[in-house]
């Protein structure tokens, strides 16, 4: 009986619910009928759609160049069947026949696809000739205009994406390719990133109808309309190209950004290739090549790709071991080469400035060990668990640079590198008992250790700033908002800065005389480089090439890290690349000395 009376109330409140869901806003409760005339009062909810169509918003660098635009776009559409006289189009459009069997050939997913629909781009200039045209010279021709984001550059393919309505074309090959991994690993970039702003949104009206069409108040707030935003990168769209010149064909990427601000000046991710690819109707080849390419020239590599960072982590791993007090700057330590090899002749590094310019390795190797096998007063007696101590508290101060996380940059799917802790080697050793020698490449920064580049690039910026950075991003203002509130907010390291101060003596030694990367001097016009080579060693192919560093080495402008894979050395293949782009960011130009050392590294990238 009680079940049933409950079962009485519920179905009552749902009733005294839904009249007065049925009642009119506007109408206001009075006597006993008024319950009665609400019932029969009903109302229609609607929405309805403004006509105005917002406009997607253009994507520019920090200098207000326009790189990505939506505009007009003219396609000419093959016809499916039949022979292409290429002699009589390549009259019409001003091309010669080697052009036309090459636009043809470019715009086929594969050679001799048949029956596939065929759309070429072409100018205004070669749409008009082909309007005047009465079809007759070339039957069967259609001209298409569309509106479709156009790229004014062909750098910055990894910065500025794709619209993904856009890159469908590309999806469907990648799922069809051996390489479909990278339809689920696809980087939009910033167009992706910031679709929503990007696109702006329409105008909704949300109106209460009576069966006479008349208003009664709305049932959810009407949207407003917003046209599509621009963003304002702070990419230096020149600077970005000429650093795609230094790198590319070669595997590996290059980037370069304001420690002052965490603005990114130039993003590379080499092998590279044009920008508009990804989307370009006539680019289907183009985009087989690239899916099936061994070097892997789609992945972004900055961002996406953590490799061991080799020797450059050695400025990391001086700074904990002075924070945990485990060195101090006068320490030495014997270049012992039945510890570990060093590929460099040098002097005894009687101190940690002559260390990091020599970059002994059997120097930070008892660095390293120092600060590992170190036991303090809380655990006297207890050498096991003065490493995991030890190793735990190497691992938290080195975390507060940004690693072994993602620093949040305005681009999708970024990697967050890693950094080993004591409960993996428990289980990689399968004991608790491992020793620093079992360790002992974290000192090398090999082994476990992982870093992406935009890790690689803030790495350099916190020493820059004696220990303190603004995230990477990319954006520096949507519309005229600024960037993302995030990308304002200053991180601080666990590191004092008195510990960064010391390592700067040693890292502008390394590109003075007897450094390890004194032929990358910029002291020729004026400019003092601080920065840190690093070679790592790569058990399938030729090694690593890496460098990190930053420019005035006093009043740092610009940070930059370079790697390049199976390049050898880092002083003789990443410290050259960098050191240009510093330069070339700073004095516009590079100096004549070394235009020949540039032109050897612009062949080299282009596989001469």
């Amino acid at each position: 009986m009680r079940t049933a009376f409950n079962q009485w109330k519920k179905t009552l409140l749902a009733v005294l619910v839904g009249l007065s869901a049925c009642s009119s806003p506007d109408q206001q409760s009075g006597g006993p009928t008024a319950g009665l005339e609400d019932v029969r009062i009903r109302y229609s909810a609607r929405r309805v759609v403004l006509p105005e169509v917002p406009e997607r918003g253009r994507i520019l660098d920090r200098h207000d160049s326009v790189l990505v635009a939506t505009r007009l776009q003219y396609l000419l559409q093959l016809p499916r069947r039949g022979p292409l006289d290429t002699l009589k189009l390549g009259e019409l459009l001003g091309w010669d026949s080697t052009t036309v069997r090459r636009r043809v050939a470019e715009a086929l997913p594969y050679p001799g696809a048949a029956g596939t629909l065929v759309q070429l781009r072409l100018s205004a200039t070669e749409a008009e000739r082909l309007r005047l045209d009465s079809s007759t010279t070339v039957p069967n021709l259609t001209l298409l205009e569309q509106r479709r984001r156009t790229y004014t550059t062909p750098a910055g393919a990894a910065v500025l994406g794709y619209t993904a309505a856009e890159a469908q074309p590309f999806f469907r090959q990648a799922k069809r390719t051996g390489r479909g991994r990278f339809y689920r690993l696809r980087n939009g970039g910033v167009e992706s990133y910031y679709n929503g702003l990007l696109s702006g949104h329409r105008g909704y009206l949300h109106p209460l109808l009576d069966k006479q069409g008349r208003q009664h108040g709305s049932w959810a707030k009407d949207t407003v309309f917003q046209q599509g935003q621009d963003l304002h990168l702070t990419i230096d769209a020149k600077l970005q190209a000429y650093a795609e010149k230094l790198l590319g064909n070669r595997k590996g990427y290059l980037v370069a950004l304001d420690p002052r601000t965490g603005e990114i000046l130039a993003y590379v991710s080499a092998p590279v290739y044009q920008a508009a690819t990804v989307t370009a109707p006539d680019q289907a080849a183009i985009r087989a090549e690239l899916l099936e390419h061994e070097d892997l020239p789609l992945l972004n590599r900055p961002a996406m790709l953590a490799n061991p960072p080799g020797s450059v982590f050695k400025l990391v791993n001086a700074a904990v071991a002075l924070q945990m007090r485990a060195i101090t700057p006068a320490s030495a330590f014997a270049c012992d080469q039945s510890l570990v090899s060093c590929v460099h002749r040098h002097r005894p590094a009687n101190t940690l400035t002559a260390g990091l310019k020599y970059s002994c390795n059997p120097y930070f190797y008892q660095v390293m060990r120092r600060l590992i096998d170190c036991v303090p007063d809380t655990l006297a007696g207890d050498t096991i668990g003065a490493r995991h101590a030890n190793l735990a508290q190497w691992r938290r101060y080195a975390r507060s640079f940004g690693l072994d996380s993602v620093l949040g940059v305005d681009l999708p799917r970024e990697a967050p590198g890693f950094l080993p802790t004591p409960a993996y080697y428990d289980k990689a050793r399968r004991t608790r008992g491992w020793t620093y020698r079992s360790i002992y490449s974290l000192s090398l920064g090999q082994g476990e250790i992982n870093l992406t580049g935009l890790q690689m690039a803030n790495m350099a910026a916190i020493i820059a700033n004696r220990g303190w950075y603004y995230p990477p991003h990319l954006v520096r203002s949507v519309g005229t908002s600024g960037p993302l509130p995030r990308f304002t907010r200053k991180h601080r390291t666990l590191i004092d800065s008195v510990h960064f101060a010391a390592l700067i003596p040693g890292m502008v030694a390394v590109l003075q005389r007897g450094g390890t990367a004194d032929a990358s001097s910029l002291a020729d016009v004026g400019i003092t480089v601080a920065g840190k080579t690093g070679t790592v060693q790569n058990d399938e192919g030729d090694d690593h090439a890496a460098f990190v560093g930053f420019a005035p080495a006093n009043n740092p402008k610009i940070a930059v890290a370079v790697y390049l894979e199976n390049a050898g050395f880092g002083a003789t293949a990443a410290a050259p690349c960098a050191v240009m782009v510093m330069e070339k960011h700073l004095r516009g130009y590079v100096a004549p000395k070394r235009k020949r050392w540039e032109q050897r590294i612009v062949r080299r990238a282009q596989g001469e």
